[in-house]
Order: structure tokens, then sequence, then C-alpha cells
């Protein structure tokens, strides 16, 4: 190349970043995280409450169901797989209600999974009853994943600011 060009060099041209963001998203980031008021000592959002009791609700549904349904085995269920179900959705209940970010992550990934499922079962829905069943399953849901986001954001405030409180 000759001197008069206006083209970079391979020396002076930058190699692309990879994996970091750039200092305008990375300062956007940091006012984000620095806008989000960690949760108060025993503060716990109306989302983080639904979560809860929808998590224990449905826990015990599913013993009451295993429980009373006759010959659960035909109908492709089994008691132990119904109080191994119940027992993780008591605990994510429990972590939930003690404000556990990684409670709040794994209900966020059942309640994702519950509006994939929804979604996909409005495709097949043979009627308006149907149809409304599943509309109302992925709007409650996804009200509730998207309430959760801003709670989860809040929860990780804290334990970024006070990293003991969270032991």
């Amino acid at each position: 190349m000759t001197t008069g060009d206006h083209q970079p060099t391979e020396a002076t041209r930058e190699a692309p970043a990879t994996g970091s963001p750039s200092p305008r998203r990375g300062a956007r980031e940091e006012d984000a995280r620095a806008a989000l008021a960690p949760l108060a000592e025993h503060e716990r959002p109306r989302a983080l409450l639904v979560a809860t009791a929808v998590c224990a609700v449905l826990a015990v549904a599913v013993l009451v169901g295993a429980l009373t349904v006759h010959d659960l085995s035909s109908k492709g269920g089994s008691l132990p797989g119904a109080v191994v179900l119940a027992a993780i959705l008591l605990l994510l209940a429990q972590g939930m209600y003690r404000r556990r970010y990684f409670a709040v992550l794994g209900f966020e990934a059942l309640l994702a999974f519950q509006i994939l499922v929804t979604s996909l079962a409005l495709v097949v829905a043979s009627t308006l009853v149907a149809a409304a069943v599943c509309l109302l399953g992925v709007g409650l849901g996804g009200w509730l994943f998207w309430r959760l986001v801003r709670v989860m954001g809040r929860i990780q405030a804290g334990e970024h600011r006070d990293p003991e409180a969270f032991g």
C-alpha cells in the first residue's frame, strides 16, 4: 500500500472485540444495575409471593392427584415420581420465599417450559374453551415470568452489594 491510501494496514487495524461489551453498552448495564434497589431485609415483592404460592399449590395438587387417581401407572404416572416432583416444587417454593436467586431462576425455567408447552397446545386446541385456557396459561405464565425478571435482578443486586447477608 502507498502512503497516500487511507485504508488501514494490518498493523493499525483493530481486531474485533470478542465477547466483551462495547464501552457504551457496559456503562448502560452498570447504570441499570445501580438503579436496581436491593430487596429490603424482609421484603417480598408481590410477584415473588405469587410464584411461591403457585409453586406450593402445584406441589399439593400433584400429591393429591397422585393419591386420588386409581391405577395411576396405566395413565403414565407413578406415586414415587409424584412425590419427587412435589418435593422439588416445595423446595423451589421454600427457596423463593427465602429470596434465593437460583430458586427463582429454576421456577422461571419451569415457567418458560409451561409457556412453550401451552403455546404448542394452543396449536392443536379443538374448541374455543381449550384455546381460551391455553391463552390464559400463556398470558399468566408470561406475566409472572416477566415480573420475576426484575425480582431476580433485585435479589442479585443485594447479593452483589452485601454478600454476607445471603450466605
